[in-house]
């Protein structure tokens, strides 16, 4: 550690951490084993930062939410193990509705993202460049925002999904798909990132005859899954897409 940096003796700081000059560590703030923080970061209290993380000058980690109705509750921010945060990104930590903002295990969250209150975004998740998050989105594993895109409160969007980059997310995106165009719309699935990550040719047509009921078929959602349920044989991916929409409270993006 720098002398030059500031750290607040009751803070916990784990074994092998570089913090560099000029950042400043509040109390109750965790940072575990193997992290290190660049110059001039900011770690206000409530962080919860996990093993061999990255953090690069300017970002500023668990500052009080940017909600009106924040009073002053004991919240946190949480950052999991490997994760990568770059320059001047800001974490808010959370606010008495779901009481701390998560970014889970290995995801890259690129220069400029904002993470707003209450936020819980996945393991393996990318934030490209100056995307912004506000409050209580929800991220599931391995989605991917591209740059300069704005993401409305209370979206929920699904696992291994793409989304263009400068694209205004103000619906649900189902997992497994590409989003693009404005208003946002289904793109495909996400066949590619899909095939990197293993799914079988078989899986990947399964996924794709699915959301053509969806999409494709000129079915209203309620038809689309009845008939998804008639015709495709049950398995954990259709089901998950079936309880996707089923359950979406801002309803999905448009096809």
């Amino acid at each position: 550690m720098q002398t030059l940096s500031v750290i607040h003796p009751e803070a916990k700081i784990g074994t092998n951490v570089t913090i560099e000059p000029f950042s400043v560590i509040h109390a109750d703030v965790e940072i575990g084993d193997g992290t290190w923080i660049g110059s001039n970061v900011t770690i206000y209290p409530g962080a919860r930062i996990g093993k061999n993380v990255r953090i690069f000058p300017g970002a500023v980690i668990s500052a009080i939410p940017q909600d009106l109705k924040f009073g002053g509750e004991t919240t946190t921010a949480e950052i999991g193990d490997n994760t990568t945060i770059r320059e001047c990104v800001t974490v808010n930590r959370g606010t008495a509705d779901k009481l701390k903002t998560v970014i889970g295990q290995n995801c890259l969250i690129m220069a400029y993202v904002h993470v707003a209150h209450d936020c819980q975004i996945g393991n393996h998740c990318i934030l490209a460049n100056a995307v912004q998050l506000a409050g209580h989105v929800i991220m599931d594993d391995y989605a991917i925002i591209g740059g300069s895109s704005a993401v409305h409160q209370f979206a929920h969007i699904g696992r291994h999904v793409m989304i263009s980059g400068g694209s205004l997310v103000r619906k649900d995106v189902p997992p497994f798909t590409k989003a693009g165009r404005e208003p946002l719309s289904y793109a495909g699935i996400n066949s590619i990132g899909l095939r990197r990550r293993e799914f079988s040719d078989e899986q990947v047509a399964e996924i794709q005859e699915t959301y053509r009921y969806i999409y494709q078929k000129g079915l209203n959602n309620q038809e689309a899954l009845t008939q998804i349920e008639e015709h495709i044989p049950a398995s954990a991916y259709r089901d998950e897409i079936i309880n996707f929409v089923r359950d979406s409270e801002r309803g999905i993006m448009k096809g």
